[in-house]
């Protein structure tokens, strides 16, 4: 019997799902299964599945509907009782698998079980983001995910693995939002459930890939609806701070998009000692000088300088 069920959306990532299979395959725990899920692929992605000569590998296809869709529909298929996410053009290194099933048998009642990344640019360098407040070597509980999220993500959708019957429970990743979907789901889960981190690094993230929803304007993006967590905030302050990070984030694309309107209206629902003066000044700054700003980061980023507004 398999232990885990490896999920993978996959749309137009030819040039990088093969080797991204080869990660999984490379797994010094072999006790898996691996299902990718064809969301209507119009270059030779499928092709490059299909030339793998692994009994493992199932792949499933439906017509273009989103990661979201395509997740679910993998994690229905799934036989096994424990979801390794990871997307079509990230990477494990060889201990991932065996990392986390330590981690599950160390802490079986977590809801989700993480390990540490490394975000990889395209000039070739990396980064690992410093998670607040954690050790090194740390394994255990996380004391307070949402806090510690601040400015990196614990839980991210190619670290993780998740229990089967979470899902069955909290519902799957929610097709209506395009962008952030899979931060609502983390959001549910840790808010019900703790979260296990192993802070060994075992993935990698490639943090410049064109055609990611990243890189979709935001006026095309469906966004998660902040009320959906409104009574959640008045009793977890820490989420709410983690909330309105994404918020000023939000406000500000738009506010560079020229929608002022909808942008004005998340700034009015942050609370505004969660974020710094440094942010609070540069929300304010007219809108052309936001979008020199931001090409800048842009250039900074394609080189590997990293950094964040919110530290």
């Amino acid at each position: 019997m398999a232990f885990f069920s490896v999920v993978i959306p996959l749309y137009n990532k030819a040039d990088y799902i093969e080797n991204t299979i080869k990660s999984i395959l490379d797994q010094t725990f072999t006790d898996y299964e691996i299902i990718v899920v064809n969301d209507g692929c119009t270059d030779n992605s499928v092709v490059k599945v299909e030339a793998f000569n692994d009994n493992r590998i199932q792949l499933y296809s439906q017509k273009n509907q989103g990661a979201s869709m395509a997740r679910n529909l993998g994690i229905e298929k799934a036989k096994y009782d424990y979801i390794a996410l990871l997307d079509a053009d990230d990477l494990w290194m060889p201990n991932h698998l065996e990392t986390l099933k330590t981690l599950i048998q160390k802490f079986p009642d977590a809801g989700i079980f993480a390990s540490s990344y490394k975000l990889v640019f395209s000039n070739g360098k990396n980064y690992t983001p410093k998670f607040k407040g954690i050790a090194t070597d740390f394994k255990g509980i996380i004391p307070d995910y949402f806090e510690t999220s601040i400015p990196y993500p614990i839980a991210t959708s190619s670290s993780i693995v998740i229990p089967k019957h979470i899902f069955k429970k909290l519902g799957g990743f929610k097709p209506g939002i395009s962008s952030g979907q899979d931060v609502d789901m983390w959001i549910r889960i840790a808010s019900q459930y703790p979260v296990a981190l192993s802070n060994k690094v075992t993935a990698s993230y490639l943090h410049y890939i064109e055609n990611s929803l990243s890189k979709t304007p935001i006026l095309e993006k469906k966004l998660k609806d902040f009320n959906d967590y409104k009574q959640l905030e008045e009793s977890n302050p820490s989420l709410k701070k983690y909330l309105d990070l994404y918020r000023i984030e939000y406000a500000l694309q738009y506010k560079i998009a020229g929608e002022r309107k909808k942008s004005k209206e998340l700034y009015k629902n942050i609370l505004k000692e969660n974020i710094s003066l440094k942010t609070k000044v540069i929300y304010f700054l007219p809108r052309y000088i936001l979008m020199i700003l931001l090409k800048i980061k842009k250039l900074l980023r394609k080189y590997g300088f990293n950094f964040s507004i919110y530290q």
